[in-house]
C-alpha cells in the first residue's frame, strides 16, 4: 500500500472507532478476508474468524441497544472508555505499514485517539439532544446513518484516500463548531430537567398550595384577610 492510503486507513479506522468500534473492525475484517483491501501485517489479526465472531456478536447487541432512547447515551458513556482507546491501537496497527520507529507510533496513537474522541464525543452528544424528542424515529435514523458513515467512510478510505482525508478535515472543522452548540444545548436540557425535578418535589407549605404562582396567590388572599380581619377588630 501507497503512504496516502496508510495514511488515509489510520484516519479512518480511528474516526469510524468513535462511533461504531465493532462495524469499524467488521468492514475491515471482511474486506480484508475477502480480498477486496490488503490490510497492514498488524491488523490481519482483524481477519481471524473468532475476532470477526466478536465482533459480529457485539454488533448485533449494538445495533439494537443504539436505537432505543436513553439505552443508546449509556451505551456511549460506557463505551467512550472502549472506542478511544481501541481507535488509538487501531490507528498505530494501520501506521505501522509504514514500518515507523516509536515515536511516529506513539504521535499516530495520540492523533488516533484525538480523532476517535472527536468523532464519539459528535455522536453522544447528538444522541443525548435527540433524546429530547418525544418520539424514537430520529434515534433510530440517526443510527442507521451512522453504522452507513462508518461503511461507507471505511470503503472511502481504502478505495479514495485522497476524497477521504479531505472528508476527515472538513469533519473537524464541522465539530469544533457543533460540539459547543451540542454542549450548550445538553445544558440547557439538564436546567430545564432539573428545574422540573424540583418543582415536582417542592414541598407544600401548610395551608399553601405546592404550586409557586399558587402559593403568591395564596399570601395575598390571607394578607388581604389579616387586614381586613384587624379592620373589623378596630371596629
Amino acid at each position: 500500500m501507497e503512504t496516502i492510503d496508510i495514511i488515509a486507513m489510520t484516519l479512518g479506522v480511528a474516526w469510524a472507532s468513535g462511533i461504531n468500534l465493532y462495524a469499524a473492525i467488521l468492514v475491515l475484517g471482511v474486506m480484508g478476508a475477502g480480498g477486496y483491501t490488503q490490510l497492514p501485517e498488524s491488523l490481519t489479526v482483524l481477519q481471524d474468524p473468532l475476532v470477526l465472531f466478536a465482533a459480529a456478536t457485539m454488533y448485533f447487541v449494538e445495533f439494537f441497544a443504539d436505537k432505543i432512547p436513553g439505552v443508546d447515551s449509556g451505551w456511549d458513556a460506557i463505551h467512550t472508555f472502549i472506542r478511544i482507546p481501541a481507535g488509538a491501537m487501531l490507528a498505530v496497527g494501520a501506521a505501522q505499514g509504514l514500518e515507523i520507529n516509536q515515536a511516529a507510533e506513539l504521535a499516530a496513537a495520540l492523533l488516533g485517539g484525538s480523532l476517535a474522541a472527536t468523532s464519539h464525543l459528535t455522536k453522544s452528544s447528538t444522541r443525548l439532544v435527540l433524546n429530547a424528542s418525544p418520539e424514537p424515529v430520529s434515534n433510530a435514523t440517526a443510527s442507521v446513518l451512522e453504522d452507513l458513515a462508518v461503511i461507507g467512510g471505511l470503503w472511502s478510505a481504502l478505495n479514495y484516500p485522497v476524497a477521504f482525508i479531505i472528508f476527515i478535515i472538513l469533519f473537524i472543522l464541522l465539530a469544533i463548531w457543533l460540539l459547543p452548540k451540542l454542549w450548550r444545548a445538553i445544558k440547557d436540557i439538564v436546567s430545564t430537567l432539573r428545574g422540573w425535578l424540583s418543582k415536582k418535589t417542592q414541598p407544600a407549605v401548610e395551608g399553601f398550595s405546592a404550586d409557586p404562582e399558587s402559593q403568591q396567590n395564596d399570601i395575598i388572599e390571607n394578607l388581604i384577610e389579616a387586614k381586613s380581619k384587624k379592620i373589623n377588630d378596630d371596629n
